[in-house]
Formats: C-alpha cells, sequence, structure tokens
C-alpha cells in the first residue's frame, strides 16, 4: 500500500461541531475554582447521579494537566473543532456532559438501564 493511501485510510470523517442534540450540558461553577481533578470528578459524579441514578462515566477531559480519557481519543482529531473525548462520547450515547469551569474539567455520562 503507498504512503498517500495509508494516510487517507487512516483519516477521520469529522463534523465540523459536535451535536449535543441528545446531551443535557450542565455548566458547574462552584464558588471557589476547585483543588484539582479528583475534587471536580467527585462533584460530577454527584451531579451525574442526582440526573441520572446509575450511570457510567464515558470519557473526560482535564485541561489543567491536559488530559483526557480516553487516552489518545484526539490524536485522529488534531485541528478538528471536536475533541476526541467528545466525540468518543457522544458516539456511545452520552445524555449527560458536566462542564465544571468553563470547560477547565468536562465529564459525559451514561445512564444504565437495567
Amino acid at each position: 500500500m503507498s504512503e498517500a493511501r495509508k494516510i487517507e485510510s487512516c483519516a477521520c470523517d469529522v463534523p465540523t461541531a459536535p451535536d449535543f442534540s441528545a446531551v443535557t450540558v450542565v455548566k458547574l461553577a462552584p464558588q471557589s475554582p476547585l483543588a484539582d481533578y479528583l475534587a471536580a470528578m467527585r462533584l460530577a459524579e454527584a451531579e451525574a447521579r442526582s440526573r441520572l441514578g446509575e450511570c457510567m462515566l464515558l470519557s473526560w477531559y482535564d485541561r489543567d494537566r491536559d488530559f483526557e480519557s480516553p487516552q489518545h481519543a484526539s490524536e485522529c482529531h488534531q485541528g478538528s473543532a471536536v475533541p476526541g473525548y467528545v466525540d468518543y462520547a457522544l458516539y456511545r450515547g452520552a445524555t449527560l456532559m458536566v462542564d465544571i469551569e468553563s470547560g477547565r474539567f468536562v465529564f459525559f455520562y451514561l445512564p444504565l438501564d437495567f
């Protein structure tokens, strides 16, 4: 396979803007800035459980450390309007996004149906 063909086959077809039509977006701005990711995760988890009950964290982003989960999800999205962790969550059925401190910490959740 030629090098150009290899690169073409790895290209992602990413929309210009994420579609949040099926996602409830909750923006939280605590009085005092949160200490770290763990504090943000506890806050987001409490918000998600109050809205969804049993739920699963699908993906997240920590701007302080420029770290996302799943790791390397954004590698295919460089220069895209949609970060990899957002794309990952949306295509796996996320129904809740908790945005803490204007994107400092972002968490996507999926309700669990038993």
